[in-house]
């Protein structure tokens, strides 16, 4: 597991992270379709945290992208680099998300968010953000529409619905299993939407979640009981407890 520290002059304020936010997104390209769907790498990024802590685990999860085989892995810790601010979650993530990246022993190819890229308030989410400071061709898929609105797509799977802000569409509504709440697609950096979303149907055969948001959370989860349990170690004394005792506990 790669240790990261919190990068210089990274972002203390909403004013100083909404200052880059609006500096990198002209950087964004929504002219280019993507890799086809089926071919190559696709890379799951997650990450999990414990605040009391201040302890942030970012997991990613390559993928054969034809037979969802996984093909390598690697895991970041780190500190919180930001406090909890809706819209900026970003900014708590990317370092450590980028060490993980960057440990990886391939190629990460398309990379797949548990977010949203221009599904967000300043057009500015994770899955962009990772994007523009990567190069990389990447995708957010989202479990819920944070406040965005949209008509309930049809019961099929691959069915689909805009995702709307005002009359801008800024994602769309995917139905990955038939009559099951549908997943939150949306563009983060040289991908089409459509190519997204075909993506997205791709990399979820069976479930809900793509493949690649499921095996990234869970080697998150397990890297981050790994690394509470190692904290918890050099402090004699210190009972040990997991992540989900934690957030019983609070």
């Amino acid at each position: 597991m790669t240790t990261v520290s919190i990068p210089a002059g990274w972002p203390a304020t909403e004013q100083e992270a909404r200052a880059v936010q609006d500096e990198l997104r002209a950087s964004v390209l929504l002219d280019e379709p993507g890799p086809p769907p089926g071919t190559g790498h696709v890379t799951g990024v997650d990450v999990a945290y414990d605040d009391e802590r201040d302890v942030v685990v970012a997991a990613a999860v390559v993928l054969d992208a034809a037979s969802l085989d996984v093909l390598a892995e690697a895991t970041a810790v780190g500190r919180i680099s930001f406090p909890y601010v809706p819209g900026l979650l970003a900014f708590r993530e990317i370092p450590t998300v980028l060490a993980a990246l960057d440990a990886l022993p391939c190629a990460p190819g398309l990379v797949v968010c548990d977010g949203y890229g221009l599904a967000h308030p300043r057009r500015f989410g994770l899955a962009s953000h990772l994007g523009v400071l990567t190069g990389l061709p990447t995708i957010g898929v989202a479990k819920n529409p944070f406040t965005f609105t949209y008509a309930e797509p049809a019961a099929a799977r691959g069915s689909a619905a805009p995702l709307l802000a005002g009359d801008d569409e800024v994602g769309r509504a995917l139905r990955t299993r038939a009559g099951v709440k549908p997943v939150f697609v949306s563009v983060g950096h040289r991908v089409s939407l459509d190519n997204a979303c075909a993506h997205t149907l791709a990399l979820a055969p069976e479930f809900r979640l793509p493949e690649t948001t499921r095996r990234a959370d869970a080697l998150c989860r397990r890297a981050l009981e790994e690394a509470l349990r190692e904290a918890s170690q050099a402090i004699p004394g210190t009972p040990q407890e997991t992540p989900q005792e934690s957030a019983t506990r609070h």
